[in-house]
């Protein structure tokens, strides 16, 4: 694949600038641009953040905007997303728009969409979002490193149409890899990697440990929770509380019961309508012997509304089932540590149909693992022979969940399915985009050791 270096950064004139870092270093930020000819909605600027994660000490993060995780960004069903994006980090990197179905050069991978942008270059981004939900964003070069150090962040499609839910509060979840003075630790250990992921010490939620937010009492509001860690898998429950689960990974399904739990793995995402209790009351985000955050009701005096109807559903086609072609995709561990990697590779632990990803070798996505017609039906089958969980994503396209040997599937679209360990899953989609697309595990460092492959759609 053949590439042209994408625009030069000549200069930062027009940026927002919203503080001063040690040694009088500029932070810049987010910008919602007011000149409708500047050829783009955003100006997103990636730079390094001083975040206070543990109490007196400073993480030097690096963030999308003046935060981390990063601002959260909004477009409409339908409409064009335009984002002037521009590198001051001292590292290459990328935007890969998480769930968005859009064309190829727009999906952020290395060396297949696009060439990494380096320090002081920018990236025009430009596509439409044919769906609504919750979405997120974040680099595909040096991931464990990048997102470990806080380049995430949140975008929301918001439906065409009003969905008759007043409030709303989006919470992204993520873990750190720091130590007890907030300074970062190994972001990738192999020893965890071959098992079920390097797991950092310290959760937030929208980059603050343990918070409080505060919900209108009596009231319904929607609440859009996103995975954004490195290798977690949160298990969400909320007893004592009226909740109804709205969608999944940004695709709608009819209104159902929260119920005992939910698990929420790397990558995958889950809105909910949730009624407070009245005012004063507290209710725990994942209950447990660690809380994930607290739920207060605050004094509310707007007049109590009604249970909103079910979600638009976003328009996703159908796959054919009847005539669509199989596909099997077993997901496995090598069998052996890899030994001899002092050339800057990373261990091969892990693989997909007998063939492990090298992040290293920028020639891998010229050898799918499969090649798909375009217009096409197909059922992959999802092995894990492992007995650890992965949540499997694919890029550029939704499936549908039709069917698990581990338990009751109720169909529904996604991007991000958490198969379980020593769990066969089927999923059915209709290979409706051209192009090479990124298929792998979202724990971070079991993608970089090999649990990747590319499928082709042509």
């Amino acid at each position: 694949m053949s590439f042209t270096r994408r625009q030069i950064l000549g200069g930062l004139a027009g940026l927002v600038v919203v503080g001063v870092g040690a040694g009088g270093a500029s932070r810049y930020w987010l910008g919602k641009m007011a000149d409708a000819d500047a050829g783009h909605d955003y100006e997103l600027i990636a730079a390094p953040l001083d975040v206070e994660l543990v109490p007196g000490h400073k993480t030097e993060a690096w963030a999308f905007g003046p935060s981390a995780p990063g601002t959260e960004l909004r477009v409409r069903q339908g409409e064009w997303l335009r984002v002037r994006f521009i590198n001051h980090l001292p590292v290459a990197t990328t935007i890969h728009w998480h769930g968005i179905r859009l064309p190829l050069e727009m999906d952020g991978v290395p060396y297949v969409s696009q060439l990494p942008v380096l320090p002081g270059e920018y990236f025009d981004y430009k596509f439409r979002v044919p769906d609504a939900g919750s979405y997120w964003y974040h680099p595909h070069v040096s991931s464990s490193e990048e997102l470990g150090r806080g380049l995430v962040g949140p975008l929301i499609v918001e439906e065409r149409e009003p969905t008759g839910f007043k409030y709303e509060k989006t919470l992204s979840l993520k873990n750190w890899h720091i130590d007890d003075e907030g300074n970062f630790v190994e972001f990738s250990i192999p020893r965890e990697a071959a098992r079920g992921g390097t797991a950092g010490r310290l959760s937030t939620i929208n980059g603050v440990p343990s918070p409080v937010i505060e919900l209108p009492a009596g009231q319904i509001t929607r609440v859009r929770l996103l995975n954004l860690d490195n290798t977690l898998t949160y298990r969400i429950n909320i007893p004592g509380v009226e909740a109804q689960i709205y969608a999944l990974d940004g695709n709608p399904v009819e209104p159902r019961p929260l119920g005992k739990e939910y698990w929420l793995g790397p990558g995958m995402r889950i809105c909910l309508a949730i009624k407070a209790p009245p005012a004063g009351e507290e209710l725990s985000l994942r209950n447990g012997p660690v809380r994930l955050g607290t739920l207060r009701s605050v004094a509310n005096n707007d007049a109590p509304t009604d249970w909103p109807k079910a979600l638009p559903a976003n328009p996703v086609a159908e796959p054919d089932l009847a005539n669509a072609e199989k596909l099997n995709f077993n997901f496995e561990w090598v069998g052996s540590v890899s030994v001899n990697v002092d050339n800057g590779k990373p261990p091969s632990l892990w693989q997909i149909n007998g063939k492990a990803w090298d992040i290293t070798d920028k020639t891998c996505a010229d050898r799918p693992i499969a090649s798909l017609k375009l217009g096409q039906s197909y059922i992959f089958e999802l092995k894990n022979m492992t007995q650890y969980q992965h949540p499997i994503h694919l890029h550029g396209m939704s499936f549908k969940v039709i069917a698990s040997n581990r338990h009751k599937v109720v169909p529904y679209f996604t991007d991000t399915y958490l198969l379980g360990k020593n769990e066969r899953a089927q999923v059915a989609l209709v290979a409706d985009n051209p192009g090479v697309w990124m298929f792998h595990c979202h724990v971070i460092d079991h993608m970089e050791t090999g649990l990747m492959a590319a499928i082709e759609v042509k």
